[in-house]
Formats: C-alpha cells, sequence, structure tokens
C-alpha cells in the first residue's frame, strides 16, 4: 500500500496499516521527513489514538498537560470562560488534553515508523498524479518514475494532488493569516499561566498562548482578517497591518506581537466538504480530505481519528481494500464534514464584530461553569474505535 505524504497523518495511517499487518510505503515530497510550523494541540480524542498507537509514554516525555482552556478579551483582558482541563476532564473523556510543538509530535511518529517493519520511507517525492488499471493503483511522481501498490492513501494536505482524483474544487481562503512563534520562557510575561492555553479573542482578530517542549518554549499563534485581502496576492496581511489591526490591545498581547516571527505569513484556508473520498482502491485522510480553520484545533486531531479509524477497518476487511476504505469514510466523513462546519462557525463568534453579538457571545461565556463539558461532549467524546481489533 503506498501512501502519499509523510505528515502527521499520512505517518499516522502507516502504523494504522501496520497494525492491520499490512506493509505501506510513506512518499514524502520534502527532502527529509519533518514538520514545519509551531505548537499543536492535542484533546483527548487524539491522544487515545497515541495511546492505541503505543506512543504516549514518549509523547509525554515532550508534552505540556495544560490545566485550563482560557478565552479572555484581546483588550479589557477580562476573563470570558475556562474549561477545566483536570481530573473531572480526564475521567470523562478517558484521555487527556495536551500541548506539544508540532516537530515533537511528527518526530515521534517517524521514530515509530522506522521501528516498523511494516513501513517504508521514500523522501524528495513530488508526486504529480494517481490511477488505477489492472496492474494496480500507480503513482507517478514529477521526474516520471512510477510507484505500483494494491492501495493508495493520499495524505498529502490542504493542496493536496491526490484530491484531483475524487474533486475539482480549490481551497478557500478565508481571509485571515497567522503569523506563528516559539519564544524562550525567559522573554515570557511573568503574568502569564504555564498551566492553561490563552486565547485572547476581540473583532476580526485572536491570539493564541501556551507553553510546549517541557515548558521550555511558549508558542504563540496572531490571527486576524486582512481588510487588504486580494486572491492571488500575497500583498495582504502584512505585518505591517497586524500592528494596525492590533492597536490598543491589553499589554499581554501587544507584548505578544513584539516576540512574533514576522518573515512568515499563513494564509488560512479550508475547503467544504465532499460526500465521497473513495474510489476504487484509493481514498484521502487528513487535510487532503477534509481541511478545516483552526479554530477547534483539530485538524492533527481528525488526521489521528482517520488513522485509528482506517487501522480497524483494513483488520476487518483484509484485503479488500476498496470495502476497507467505503467502510472508513462511512464513518468519518459525517464526523468531519461536521468538525469543518463547527470550526468555520466558531470562528466567526470568536471574531464577532456587531456590538450586540459580542454582548451576546460574552454573556452565554460568562454564565457557563468551567467544570460544564456540555459544549465539549459532541467533540471530545468520540470514542468509536479506540481499543485494538474492536470493531
Amino acid at each position: 500500500m503506498l501512501i502519499i505524504g509523510g505528515g502527521i497523518g499520512g505517518l499516522a495511517a502507516a502504523l494504522g496499516a501496520a497494525e492491520a499487518g499490512k506493509k505501506t510505503t510513506v512518499l514524502e515530497q520534502a527532502p527529509q521527513f519533518g514538520e514545519i510550523g509551531a505548537g499543536i494541540q492535542l484533546g483527548p480524542n487524539a491522544t487515545a489514538v497515541l495511546d492505541r498507537f503505543g506512543l504516549m509514554d514518549e509523547i509525554a516525555k515532550y508534552a505540556v498537560f495544560p490545566q485550563r482552556l482560557v478565552l479572555k478579551d484581546a483588550f479589557s483582558g477580562k476573563e470570558l470562560s475556562a474549561l477545566d482541563l483536570g481530573d473531572a476532564f480526564k475521567e470523562r473523556y478517558g484521555f487527556p488534553y495536551i500541548v506539544l510543538h508540532r516537530s515533537d509530535l511528527h518526530k515521534v511518529l517517524l521514530d515509530a515508523c522506522k521501528a516498523s517493519p511494516f513501513v517504508t520511507l521514500v523522501n524528495d517525492q513530488v508526486i504529480e498524479s494517481v490511477e488505477e488499471n489492472e496492474a494496480g493503483v500507480i503513482v507517478k511522481n514529477t521526474k516520471g518514475e512510477a510507484f505500483v501498490g494494491s492501495a493508495v492513501i493520499g495524505a498529502d494536505g490542504l493542496w493536496s494532488k491526490t484530491r484531483r482524483y475524487f474533486s475539482e474544487d480549490e481551497p478557500i481562503c478565508s481571509q485571515y493569516v497567522a503569523y506563528r512563534g516559539t519564544i524562550p520562557m525567559s522573554e515570557v510575561s511573568v503574568d502569564s499561566s504555564m498551566d492553561d492555553v490563552i486565547m485572547w479573542i476581540g473583532p476580526n482578530l485572536h491570539v493564541v498562548q501556551y507553553p510546549v517542549r517541557r515548558k521550555e518554549l511558549y508558542n504563540q499563534v496572531v490571527v486576524f482578517k486582512s481588510l487588504n485581502y486580494k486572491e492571488d496576492s500575497d500583498d495582504w496581511g502584512t505585518p505591517d497591518e497586524m500592528d494596525i489591526v492590533f492597536k490598543g490591545c491589553h499589554p499581554h498581547v501587544e507584548n505578544a506581537l513584539s516576540f512574533i516571527e514576522k518573515q512568515v505569513r499563513w494564509p488560512m484556508y479550508d475547503r467544504e466538504p465532499i460526500d465521497n473520498w473513495t474510489k476504487g482502491n484509493v481514498t484521502l485522510l487528513g487535510d487532503s480530505a477534509h481541511p478545516m480553520l483552526q479554530y477547534l484545533a483539530q485538524g492533527g486531531c481528525q488526521a489521528l481519528e482517520d488513522a485509528t479509524t482506517l487501522a480497524d477497518m483494513l483488520i476487518q476487511h483484509g484485503d479488500n481494500y476498496n470495502q476497507a476504505f467505503l467502510a472508513y469514510q462511512q464513518e468519518r466523513i459525517p464526523r468531519t464534514a461536521k468538525v469543518q462546519t463547527c470550526a468555520r462557525t466558531w470562528g466567526e463568534i470568536i471574531h464577532a464584530v456587531d456590538p450586540v453579538s459580542i454582548l451576546l457571545r460574552n454573556t452565554i461565556l460568562e454564565q457557563r461553569e468551567a467544570d460544564d463539558f456540555g459544549l465539549t461532549d459532541w467533540l471530545y467524546g468520540y470514542k468509536r474505535t479506540y481499543s485494538k481489533h474492536t470493531v
């Protein structure tokens, strides 16, 4: 079996296939396997998968286990709401909420793949096309070289070439842009809590902060909507515009901006959900199947959920890859489509501009208790397939 893409989703898919006794070759376009970006949040729906694959002990060496998710007003600094992540949370969902550097997560997955006799890793493979005929599924790279497998999993991200096998749709720009970075703990404000994931929210903007790598680094993400958005252009969402948008914010937010790496901007895209990912012995996984906005911190989590469901279906259906893939997508498409659309909605809520909407939002948030899990059960309580060989 061939897996296109060696990111978090592709490596997790390889581990899931290995559990089902399937040999895979992971084709990664970069010269080396690695992960870009900064921090990543993993809810219990994701740490459950890491536990299934036997990786949580290693992950715990790098991760931070926050005590709360906190929403604050980016201008007044007022705490609007919080979600306790302590014992009651872990008892309810079975697994912890963690934050860590994306490269640390990727390294643990990569090391597990390297240790598996079922996984082969190949770099420098920019894939151009996928086709299926009587010989099998054929993947061709830009050099004209071909790989032939019994099945293909496209895990090649937002700009997936594999997705073209199913849909001619294009990524949708939200007109928001993100700037990310980590800073040494010595540079962090003494008022910042090392036990919280903090999201500062305001009209058309937000900032996320939390510690990573055993609390040695502090991860920060600055996000705002550009009023200068231009399609097919990079001349929008600039650092200069960021300074204007965040002018007058709380001093802690202004301090965060002073440490953000401004050389790289990350335009934020998603796609509309599609109702089919499978054709013959080809399917999609992770962002190639369901790219979503980051507002629920679920992109990586949903890719891990994909991998555990795929493992179960491969165990159940053996070498009938088409049936395995169809059963996999039947389970996953409704779930991921809901997360995609809810991420958009949550983005509209936290970025509200209208004063009445802001007042309504804040009133609702301030009335909920930190141990009220009613709003998160649908997201974190997804427990369909987390034990080996249970289908």
